[in-house]
C-alpha cells in the first residue's frame, strides 16, 4: 500500500474563539493514489492520529493511535486504498504531529502550553479543508469517522456541503448529553488537581500530570465500554497473583481483592501516558463537548440543509456515550433536510468501541455506501419507514417507533 505521511503548514490560521497563530501545522497520511474523483477523508476519534492504516513501527503511535483502522482501510479492504486516495489527518490541538499545546510557540521559543487558542470542530473541519487546498483536493467523495471524529463529519456537510458526496458519520452524535459532559468534567478536573499539570506548564519538567491524565482516561475508557461487555471481559473476578497495583492505595486495600477489572483499567492508563499530552486531552475534550450541530441555525435539520449529497448513520445498540436514540434523532433532522439518508443499527455488546472492534459490521456497509451510495442498503424515507433492506447491518426502526 503506498502510504504519504508528512506534515504541511497551511500558513496563519484564525480558530473560531478569534485567536491567530502564525503558522500551523497539520500532519496527515494518504493512501492509494488521487485520480480527481476518489478523495476520502478519514476523521479520526479524540486521541486517534492521523496513522490510520498500515502497521508500522513508531512509539509515536502506541495504542490507539497506530493503525486504528487497519481492518477498514486498505487494499481490499472497506475503504479500499487501490481504489480510493485516502486522507487522515491529526487535527489541531492534538499532540501527533500537529499544531497543539506541547508545540513551540515561534513567538516565544517556548511550548504554548494553555496559551494555546480553544479549538473547536469547527477548526478542525477548516483546518482539513486548508490541507486538502494544499494536497491539490477540491473535492471529497466522501468524508466518514466514528465518534467526535463522526461530528468532524457532520462539520463537514454543515460547513462544506458543497465539497463532499457522501459522509458516513459512525457512533456519533449531533451534540453530547448531560451525563457525558458530567464524565468528562470529572476527567478534566482530575488533571488540573494533580499538582504537576502546574497550570499547564510542565513541559520540560520530570514531574508531569501522569497520574491526572491516567484517571482522565480511565473515566473515558469506562464511557467506551458497555455493561454486558464489562460482565464479559472481567465479571468480578480478581486479577492473576502476579498483578501489581499501579496506583497508591488505602490501608483496607490488602483486604480486598484487587480486580481484574482494576487490573485491566490500570494497564490502559499505563500506556496512554506514555503516548499522549494531558494538555491535549483537556483541549479536545472541551471541543468535543461544546460540539452542537445546530450553532448559528435554527436546529440540527437547518444545519444540513444545504448538504444534498447521501448520508449513511450507524449507530450500535449498546453505546451509552453515543446511542442509538440520538443517532436515530440525527438521520431525523436528515430527513426534514431532504437527505436522502440511511440509518445502519448494529446490534452489538461491545458498546462504544464497537466501530473500531467490530470490522465485520461495520466494513459491509460502509463498503456498500462508498461504492453504490444508498443503492443496495437500507433506504429510509421521510417518515422513517424502511424501503428496502440491506444484505449487511440491519436497521432496526422498530426501537424508534411508537
Amino acid at each position: 500500500m503506498n502510504v504519504d505521511a508528512d506534515t504541511v503548514s497551511v500558513g496563519e490560521f484564525e480558530f473560531e474563539c478569534g485567536q491567530t497563530i502564525s503558522d500551523l501545522e497539520i500532519a496527515y497520511e494518504a493512501y492509494g493514489e488521487f485520480t480527481g474523483d476518489n478523495a476520502v477523508l478519514v476523521c479520526h476519534a479524540l486521541t486517534g492520529s492521523a496513522h490510520v492504516a498500515g502497521h508500522r513501527g513508531g512509539s509515536d503511535t502506541a495504542g490507539q493511535a497506530r493503525a486504528w483502522w487497519d481492518d477498514i482501510v486498505g487494499p481490499g479492504k472497506a475503504i479500499d486504498t487501490n481504489e480510493y486516495y485516502v486522507v487522515c489527518a491529526n487535527v489541531p490541538g492534538s499532540c501527533y504531529g500537529s499544531t497543539g499545546p506541547a508545540s513551540t510557540d515561534p513567538e516565544t521559543g517556548e511550548p504554548y502550553g494553555t496559551d494555546f487558542p480553544a479549538v473547536t470542530v469547527r477548526d478542525w473541519t477548516e483546518a482539513q479543508r486548508a490541507l486538502l487546498d494544499e494536497l491539490g483536493i477540491p473535492h471529497l467523495h466522501m468524508v466518514t469517522g466514528g465518534s467526535v471524529g463522526g461530528m468532524n463529519v457532520l462539520e463537514w456537510a454543515k460547513r462544506h456541503p458543497d465539497h463532499v458526496e457522501k459522509i458516513a458519520p459512525i457512533a456519533a452524535a449531533a451534540r453530547l448529553d448531560p451525563q457525558c459532559l458530567a464524565l468528562d468534567a470529572i476527567a478534566r478536573r482530575a488533571i488540573t488537581t494533580d499538582p504537576n499539570w502546574n497550570g499547564g506548564d510542565y513541559y520540560g519538567s520530570d514531574e508531569t500530570p501522569t497520574d491526572g491524565l491516567a484517571l482522565a482516561r480511565q473515566i473515558g475508557h469506562v464511557m467506551y465500554l458497555s455493561k454486558s461487555s464489562m460482565e464479559q471481559k472481567f465479571g468480578r473476578r480478581s486479577a492473576g497473583r502476579d498483578a501489581v497495583r499501579t496506583f497508591p492505595t488505602d490501608p483496607a486495600a490488602g483486604f480486598f481483592p484487587y480486580r481484574d477489572v482494576e487490573s485491566y483499567l490500570d494497564y490502559q492508563a499505563e500506556k496512554f501516558v506514555e503516548r499522549f499530552d494531558a494538555n491535549s486531552y483537556l483541549y479536545l475534550t472541551r471541543a468535543m463537548d461544546n460540539y452542537d450541530l445546530a450553532a448559528g441555525f435554527e436546529d440540527d435539520a437547518d444545519a444540513l440543509a444545504a448538504f444534498d449529497g447521501e448520508a449513511m448513520v450507524m449507530s450500535f445498540t449498546a453505546d451509552w456515550h453515543f446511542t442509538t436514540a440520538q443517532a436515530e434523532g440525527l438521520a431525523e433532522s436528515m430527513r426534514e433536510a431532504g437527505v436522502d439518508i440511511s440509518h445502519h443499527v448494529v446490534d452489538s455488546d461491545h458498546g462504544h468501541d464497537a466501530f473500531l472492534v467490530e470490522p465485520d459490521h461495520v466494513g459491509p456497509p460502509l463498503d456498500s455506501f462508498l461504492e453504490d451510495g444508498l443503492d443496495g442498503t437500507a433506504i429510509t424515507d421521510t417518515e422513517g419507514d424502511v424501503e428496502e433492506e440491506s444484505e449487511f447491518a440491519p436497521v432496526h426502526t422498530s426501537l424508534f417507533s411508537d
